[in-house]
């Protein structure tokens, strides 16, 4: 029988806010709810009991009531959550107005600015004040191309706190990939950095930038951030627009206002990453994510105002949305903008220790890439408030947790989470309250009627299947922009089971309650007509020494799918007989002899999205000679040139 990893004590769940959400809810309603399983049993079948009690326990304030907690019809997606209510998102997260530290932005070369929560609302209140004198209301879109600073974020809350709908890029997207987004939406204001720092490098992005304004034709304000180029000049930037620099634009002063909106209304447009074709804009509601979060990041996190959060993030991805969210539950938000290996590979481990992080977040790639450089951070580093490690972006890896426990923290609560921009937050996550198993993600969250179903629409657990959401959720997309019949929100997700959320994870209910992502189901493999998850593949790989990373596709071949394996490797290390042999065998060894590759190649680079996920099907397309429609969406699409036409694929 597999054992846990770490058990949580029972003073350390007593403790929690989970704990003590649970014994709320037993208290409110008379219940006799014994642990996380029951809990989250009755979350499902009382939805609307349940969402009334995060409002109530977070303290969501409705400026006008609703007049029910759901109405809904037979089938997704059909739902209203509080109809009738209103309320302001922002007002939320900045109802703390002490000394209290806010926000400490810290960026690659060192530097660190801090905000207190009172200087914070300041920020807010003056910015808002100019951003209405520039035309911004209920509605109106505000964009940004920004790094992830204090800035950025006091322009969400001041976009959000007059009822505007807010949209970020980060400054390494390409040039067509920000086109893509912000051409659909057309923001009336646009703020962007003059230039950004990246692995020791000071990236001018003056030329980019006009290039951007040159489809942005109903701009009509453009804010410029210096940031990492400070000679630039508001001058510099061609917009038929009006053009300011940051520092002239506002002044830090006053209290903020906060206009009440529908809880339905759009609060932020985020994007899907557009490798198959022009992003889609995915709009999401007011409510529906400030209920969903604090959830998350109160009770699945256990964040409170006694917390120092982090995640390594960018502004284009959507977990940098959640983790602003802790500003509602009043904790401390670190920002970090560069690269997390610059100067060394322990640059975010240092951050732990000379903030005090208590809850850190980063991507499964990070942890097997510090694995991978020998850190040992259990023998460097104190890590002294550090509780709660979240991993996501791709599946955490069995190893990667044996790495966590081993070489990072014996005594932390290691909870991979997933979810997506589709919904920006988590079907299944992490759990303070419950043990953590060796590859498993922890338990599904609360309210989330998650389950695994098979082909034929039946749930099963120890078989792998498509995710589904059978339920409606608070945080499920208001729709997408100008999807003016919900036709494409409809076909994106409710197509593969009728009226059932399915957005395309391919996963596995274990008998723990938890769950196991193989990867996406349109990336899996289908080698003799059996159905492989690409994870299980790179689980076996991660083991490898001398591999730093790999992707693994399904090639069409002889009327069938075989399995192809890109990796690579270490510098010096060559793909020769001993190697690729090693390879095969630590796969057919762990898992069958059905996912050992017919053909390993080994390639300099892997491509990926700005957040740093691997791209599967790009590389299919490229390898059956088919186009791939949006390399802006990749951070570095000049690698997918390293799979055409290769020799080894021919035979």
């Amino acid at each position: 029988m597999q054992q846990p990893l770490w058990t949580p004590t029972a003073e350390r769940i007593s403790a929690t806010r989970m704990d003590a959400f649970r014994r709320f809810v037993n208290c409110r309603h008379g219940l006799d709810l014994a642990d996380y399983p029951e809990l989250h049993a009755w979350s499902v079948s009382e939805r609307e009991a349940f969402w009334e009690a995060i409002a109530e326990v977070f303290d969501i304030r409705f400026s006008q009531q609703p007049r029910a907690v759901l109405e809904e019809g037979a089938a997704m997606p059909s739902a209203h959550w509080f109809p009738g209510a209103t309320l302001n998102f922002a007002e939320h997260l900045l109802r703390r107005r002490d000394e209290h530290p806010a926000i400490v932005a810290v960026a690659e070369d060192g530097s660190r600015e801090q905000l207190s929560y009172a200087q914070l609302a300041a920020h807010v209140a003056g910015l808002q004040r100019s951003l209405q004198e520039a035309g911004v209301g209920i509605g109106d879109r505000v964009a940004a191309f920004m790094p992830n600073t204090w800035q950025t974020l006091v322009s969400m809350l001041a976009t959000a706190s007059l009822g505007a709908t807010w949209s970020s890029c980060s400054p390494d997207f390409g040039t067509q990939g920000v086109i893509d987004r912000f051409g659909q939406i057309e923001p009336k204001v646009l703020i962007a950095c003059a230039g950004y720092r990246y692995a020791g490098k000071n990236l001018d992005l003056t030329g980019k930038l006009n290039d951007i304004l040159s489809h942005l034709p109903t701009l009509q304000q453009l804010v410029v951030v210096p940031y990492a180029n400070t000679g630039c000049k508001a001058g510099d930037f061609q917009t038929e627009a009006r053009v300011e620099c940051w520092d002239d634009f506002y002044r830090a002063e006053g209290e903020p206002q906060f206009t009440a909106v529908p809880f339905e209304h759009p609060l932020y447009i985020l994007y899907s990453s557009g490798t198959t074709g022009v992003p889609k804009c995915i709009v999401h509601g007011a409510g529906g994510t400030l209920l969903q979060h604090v959830k998350e990041l109160g009770l699945h996190s256990d964040v409170s105002d006694e917390d120092t959060l982090f995640y390594y993030t960018t502004c284009g991805w959507m977990m940098w949305n959640w983790l602003v969210s802790g500003l509602a539950l009043g904790a401390t938000l670190v920002l970090f903008d560069g690269s997390p290996f610059h100067p060394e590979p322990t640059r975010l481990i240092d951050l732990i220790d000379a903030e005090d992080i208590s809850v850190f977040g980063t991507s499964a790639k990070f942890i097997a890439a510090l694995e991978k450089a020998g850190a040992k951070p259990r023998e460097t580093h104190r890590l002294t408030r550090l509780k709660a490690i979240l991993s996501t972006g791709s599946p955490l890896a069995h190893e990667s947790f044996d790495y966590v426990y081993r070489d990072i923290k014996a005594d932390v609560c290691l909870s991979s989470i997933s979810g997506g921009t589709d919904i920006v937050s988590c079907f299944a996550l992490g759990n303070p309250v419950s043990p953590v198993y060796r590859g498993e993600i922890q338990c599904k969250g609360l309210g989330m009627d998650v389950q695994v179903w098979s082909d034929d629409g039946q749930s099963v657990v120890g078989e792998k299947g498509e995710l589904v959401c059978a339920r409606h959720f608070t945080s499920m997309p208001v729709g997408f922009w100008n999807d003016v019949d919900g036709e494409k929100f409809r076909s994106a997700y409710f197509d593969t089971f009728p009226g059932i959320w399915a957005h395309g994870d391919y996963a596995e209910e274990t008998r723990h309650g938890g769950l196991i992502i193989h990867g996406r189901s349109d990336a899996v493999l289908n080698p003799g007509g059996v159905r492989i998850g690409t994870a299980e593949i790179y689980r076996q790989v991660e083991k490898i020494e001398q591999v730093l990373e790999s992707i693994a596709i399904g090639q069409q071949w002889d009327g069938d799918v075989r399995v192809v394996l890109f990796v690579r490797l270490r510098d010096g290390v060559q793909l020769d007989d001993a190697l690729h042999k090693q390879i095969c065998q630590v796969i057919r060894a762990n898992t069958t002899p059905r996912h050992v590759p017919a053909r390993i190649v080994a390639v300099a680079d892997i491509p990926r999205t700005i957040s740093g996920k691997i791209v599967e099907l790009a590389v299919r397309n490229v390898v059956h000679g088919q186009p791939v429609k949006n390399t802006d969406a990749l951070a570095n699409p000049q690698a997918l040139e390293l799979y055409r036409d290769l020799p080894q694929l021919r035979e």
